[in-house]
């Protein structure tokens, strides 16, 4: 993916992280937030956090996000997986797994999907965006 690595957790894993946008296959581009000195400990939360509400949000009907919105959490998600070195599979299997066998439990929707539009919120105050932009 081009472009999905913002200048985050340089700090903290010391890697030069420098792209300041999210596509999503290609359709939408949006900001990344500047989450420059997050701890490892707090990017792990967030990025467990970031994985359940993108599966409850695309599974759960009554807690459905924009385009934009989900391009903003999936973006921001990629970035803290590559910023921790993680692989595409230990990536999946660490954080999305777990979230979607959240699916089988039927208070899920309504547990998790109350969590979306506060964590769009923060990542959009931290610089983040849900409108698209051009390259």
């Amino acid at each position: 993916m081009t472009r999905i690595i913002a200048a985050m957790l340089a700090a903290v894993l010391h890697l030069p992280l420098t792209a300041v946008a999210a596509s999503a296959a290609g359709k939408v581009m949006v900001p990344l937030p500047d989450l420059q000195g997050i701890s490892e400990a707090d990017a792990e939360k967030l990025i467990a956090a970031l994985a359940q509400v993108n599966v409850i949000t695309s599974n759960c009907p009554e807690y459905h996000i924009t385009d934009g919105e989900w391009t903003l959490l999936v973006g921001t998600g990629d970035m803290l997986a590559q910023g921790l070195g993680m692989d595409a599979d230990t990536y999946d299997e660490t954080y999305y797994g777990p979230a979607f066998r959240m699916l089988e439990d039927p208070g899920a929707c309504d547990r998790i999907g109350p969590r979306a539009r506060p964590i769009i919120d923060d990542l959009i105050a931290m610089g983040g965006g849900t409108e698209p932009i051009t390259e």
